[in-house]
């Protein structure tokens, strides 16, 4: 796999009730765990996510695909794949795709954040997320 060029990317962590977040700076230097947004409306969340990708000055997407143990999809992944799109396209930002089996198991031992509900666990997969994209790619795609 290529890396991907580096730049500041928020990665999420899509859930049914929390989105976890993390982002990095524009050289793919650090990583950052960033406060998880409770969803709401499509609308409320598009508006909190224009903030933090103003502010963060964000020039792309890495949404979580969360793939079967045997890299298939899911109800879920195509939930996922369905709201990172919409956002992508709102937020004007190129998008990629990454597996995210098993990144919250990951988080929780790596970060020892067994049955959070604050959305730190959420945020951690998120960062567990980019830096595996960090490494591996794909690149960001601006064609949705």
């Amino acid at each position: 796999m290529i890396q991907p060029k580096p730049c500041s990317v928020l990665s999420l962590d899509i859930g049914d009730k929390r989105i976890g977040i993390a982002g990095c700076d524009p050289l793919g230097i650090s990583i950052t765990h960033l406060p998880a947004i409770f969803r709401d409306s499509f609308e409320k969340d598009l508006k909190e996510f224009e903030k933090i990708c103003f502010d963060r000055r964000v020039e792309g997407l890495i949404c979580g695909n969360p793939l079967d143990m045997n890299g298939m999809e899911t109800k879920q992944s195509i939930r996922c794949k369905k709201y990172g799109i919409k956002l992508a396209k709102c937020l004007k930002l190129p998008l990629a795709f990454i597996n995210e089996h098993c990144s919250t198991l990951e988080a929780k031992e790596k970060f020892s954040l067994k049955n959070d509900k604050t959305g730190r666990l959420d945020s951690a997969a998120a960062a567990i997320l980019l830096q595996q994209w960090l490494i591996e790619g794909p690149d960001l795609d601006d064609s949705n």
